[in-house]
């Protein structure tokens, strides 16, 4: 599963087939979920027993299932080397939106984060970054639920995407293949730290959209929430930020967690209000999920609305994301594959 579809072409060309078949075997990957290459019924049995000595379909093995009381549900996947990794599928309004993880563990180490916890283990590979989309529409298939309404995937569960940006640029490529999964790049999301250089990159790539964890207003208290992110420094950040490629309705998503006591004050709101003041963003707010990393609590409901109406009365756009899964460890910051 690791094959793109350009290499699938050549492998396919290769072994002197016509070019179509590539896209045969591809749709039967990617849309038909096949999990065998025998379920391929409209390829000769020879092709699909040659490739079958091969090449390996199975995407990583559901090892356990937990679902919360809102209906979220997150999945411990065991990869082939006994590693494991953790993806989530979050009910909405009529759709489904899933949370897919690009490291297994994440060397960043931001000290409320329990991911961060766990340290770096390694890099997954595109086909375990993409195949979990394959692994959720499964799931909900095997419940009896509409998997075509999986339509949203946020990059955003164990790991820094960026600092696997290869594997994660030809998953992307993966997800978005009209003849593949097809998701809108619209309807993906990478978020990041921001690594320098890599960001642009992903811009350049106009493979999805993009969100950004600062959860600080300022260098000093960045370097203590997000040791391994603030090697680059915020204002140059910020900078990038503000020449990051967009199209003329689109905006950055800036992510930020409300720690108590830490990062919730409304001095800091009228700072993150100046930072951001060239950037164009809108504010995705969060209160801090308790998890395995003992010390950081959600501020008091109303400072959280402070905060909001803060930034909101300077003219930031402002969402207050309602945690998910939290029951469960499914919430943002709670994903330690445990």
């Amino acid at each position: 599963m690791e094959q793109d579809r350009e290499s699938l072409h050549n492998l396919i060309k290769k072994r002197g087939e016509p070019a179509y078949r590539a896209d045969q075997l591809w749709q039967w990957i990617w849309r038909k979920k096949a999990g065998d290459f025998q379920e391929m019924t409209n390829i000769s049995k020879a092709l699909r027993s040659s490739l079958q000595q091969e090449f390996v379909l199975q995407p990583p093995a559901v090892v356990q299932k937990k679902e919360g009381i809102d209906g979220t549900v997150k999945l411990l996947l065991g990869l082939d080397d006994r590693l494991c990794i953790e993806t989530v599928i979050i009910p909405e309004k009529g759709y489904y939106t899933q949370c897919i993880s690009t490291q297994v563990g994440c060397p960043m180490g931001c000290v409320f984060c329990s991911t961060g916890g766990m340290g770096f283990k390694r890099n997954l590979t595109p086909g375990e970054i993409a195949s979990q989309v394959l692994v959720a529409g499964r799931h909900l298939e095997d419940k009896g639920l509409d998997s075509t309404r999986l339509t949203n995937v946020v990059l955003m569960g164990m790991g820094e995407p960026l600092l696997n940006w290869d594997a994660v640029h030809r998953a992307l490529g993966m997800m978005t293949d009209p003849l593949g999964l097809g998701l809108s790049r619209r309807r993906l999301t990478l978020s990041t730290v921001g690594i320098k250089d890599r960001l642009q990159e992903f811009g350049r790539s106009r493979l999805g959209m993009l969100a950004v964890s600062l959860h600080a207003p300022d260098q000093e208290l960045r370097r203590r929430l997000m040791p391994g992110a603030a090697a680059w420094d915020i204002k140059d950040l910020i900078s990038a930020l503000e020449k990051y490629p967009l199209a003329p309705r689109e905006r950055i998503t800036i992510e930020y967690v409300l720690l108590k006591d830490t990062n919730d004050s409304p001095a800091q709101a009228r700072d993150l209000v100046r930072l951001l003041s060239r950037v164009k963003c809108k504010v995705n707010l969060l209160a801090c999920n308790p998890g395995e990393q003992a010390g950081w609590q959600p501020p008091e409901e109303q400072a959280v609305q402070a905060f909001e109406e803060l930034l909101r009365s300077r003219g930031l756009t402002v969402t207050l994301r309602k945690s998910k899964g939290q029951d469960i460890s499914a919430a943002c910051g709670q994903l330690a594959a445990d």
